[in-house]
């Protein structure tokens, strides 16, 4: 039997519970020295504050995490990989190659909790079924159910890779559960836009998430150079097609 005051302490709240997945938010750090805490105490005022996840662990819920993530268990937690063979290994080494994730991740399962280490970053649980298939950015990926497959998909162009400045190779989850990410905005000022045959243009690497089944390309802003040199905005991010896109204001 475990218990635990994580649930109990006035310093830290629930913020959100998806699945197996919890958020505590920390009220005040406290754990600080006096060199710094007038920097925290503003920090803050600006919702700048600790995040931690906690996981539930059971016969039908394991979970993936970033490598490195984990901060304690408890119970009869068993730590593996997110390796199903020989093959699989070597496809996800050539993927930490050609991506900044590493594509070999921490595999938990058994009966107890995992609690993650804390972060300062937001924290976001997208229900990965709802996308049908969900690229993200390097960096964003904090953990997952493991009944998720991460991929590393390529652009369909080279010239979204080179002139958008996002990259040749993404990881994609795929499959049904969620997943948990690690994000500089709360998902309350991260805008969501749904396509339906249709296209989105953002001049810029705003888009932190996309469905896999929209098309990426780079274009120009106006059908002529002339022209989008005069219009101040060069050359912009288009996402074509059916799916959803998941843009950071900044």
């Amino acid at each position: 039997m475990i218990k635990t005051n994580m649930q109990e302490s006035n310093l830290r709240k629930i913020i959100e519970r998806k699945g197996n997945f919890t958020v505590f938010e920390y009220d005040h750090d406290m754990s600080n020295n006096p060199s710094v805490a007038m920097q925290n105490y503003y920090a803050a005022q600006m919702n700048i504050r600790k995040r931690q996840v906690m996981i539930d662990l059971d016969d039908d819920h394991s979970a993936i995490i970033q490598r490195g993530a984990m901060q304690w268990t408890a119970g009869q937690v068993q730590s593996g990989t997110n390796v199903k063979g020989v093959g699989d290994f070597a496809k996800k080494l050539v993927s930490s190659k050609v991506t900044n994730e590493s594509a070999i991740k921490p595999l938990y399962k058994g009966n107890g909790v995992l609690v993650l280490e804390p972060t300062y970053k937001y924290i976001i649980i997208e229900d990965v079924g709802s996308w049908d298939g969900m690229v993200i950015e390097d960096g964003l990926f904090y953990a997952c159910d493991a009944g998720i497959d991460i991929k590393t998909v390529a652009r369909k162009t080279l010239s979204s890779a080179v002139a958008g400045g996002e990259g040749l190779f993404n990881s994609c989850l795929t499959g049904q559960g969620y997943a948990v990410l690690e994000c500089n905005c709360p998902r309350e000022e991260l805008i969501e836009i749904e396509l339906k045959d249709d296209e989105l243009k953002v001049d810029g690497p705003f888009a932190i998430a996309w469905s896999r089944s929209l098309a990426f390309t780079v274009e120009r802003s106006t059908k002529t150079l002339i022209g989008s040199a005069a219009g101040g905005e060069g050359l912009v991010n288009v996402y074509r097609g059916t799916g959803k896109v998941l843009m950071a204001p900044v």
